[in-house]
């Protein structure tokens, strides 16, 4: 029904898109491009603006050829709980339950789980960094065990809360 692209690492102070946002924005509209959904669904941090991720998200994905109707940005949320509480609330009135999910594999339980328990179907759809994932520099390395780290602290969390 959709593909759901979650926030990622925001925009910088020249309205550029973060790496992972950047990676997880071209993965979604590559899906919406080759016709796996009709809807495109951009999340991002910051208010609901012109100048928010999500907002970037959308210009980027018009630039590329994703039409103006197919594209609805959310930007109000910081949090994965809050992504999914707030598409449900902006898909669940449009009868629209199954969803691609896109962002990234280490983020991807949590953010399955959560979605899921928000009442959609999900379809994960990991976007990866292969430079980062496949790199041998040391501080790759200590950079992919940092994200590993602190899924697996925000998972602990949510488990506890019961937001899974």
């Amino acid at each position: 029904d959709a593909i759901v692209v979650l926030g990622g690492d925001g925009v910088g102070g020249d309205g550029t898109l973060g790496s992972s946002s950047l990676r997880r924005a071209i993965r979604g509209i590559v899906l919406h491009r080759q016709g796996l959904a009709p809807l495109l669904v951009l999340l991002g941090f910051g208010a609901d603006t012109g100048d928010s991720e999500a907002a970037a998200r959308a210009d980027l994905a018009r630039r590329l050829g994703v039409s103006s109707d197919a594209i609805l940005t959310e930007a109000g949320a910081s949090t994965t709980r809050q992504e999914a509480e707030r598409i449900r609330d902006l898909l669940r009135p449009r009868g629209l339950r199954r969803i691609l999910l896109v962002t990234d594999s280490q983020h991807m339980t949590r953010a399955r789980g959560v979605f899921e328990r928000a009442g959609f179907e999900v379809l994960p759809v990991p976007a990866e960094d292969e430079v980062l994932i496949s790199s041998a520099k040391p501080e790759d390395r200590l950079q992919l065990f940092r994200w590993a780290a602190l899924e697996f602290l925000a998972r602990l969390y949510y488990r506890a809360a019961g937001y899974l």
